[in-house]
């Protein structure tokens, strides 16, 4: 069985998982009502429209 001979350092583990916490932009999408930015699969914060659909009510 493979046994390491020496403690492996800080800074060589900290490079080997910097990989796994890098940020992602959010994903979005226009609406295709008014055609603003949302995030997908939600309703538009601006009109209101989902699938093309009115669903929330939202007054100018």
């Amino acid at each position: 069985m493979a046994v390491p001979k020496r403690k492996v350092s800080s800074a060589r583990q900290n490079k080997r998982r910097s990989n796994v916490w890098k940020l992602q932009a959010p994903a979005l999408a226009r609406c295709s009502q008014c055609g603003s930015y949302k995030s997908p699969h939600r309703v538009c914060p601006t009109c209101g429209y989902y699938n093309g659909r009115k669903v929330v009510d939202r007054e100018a």
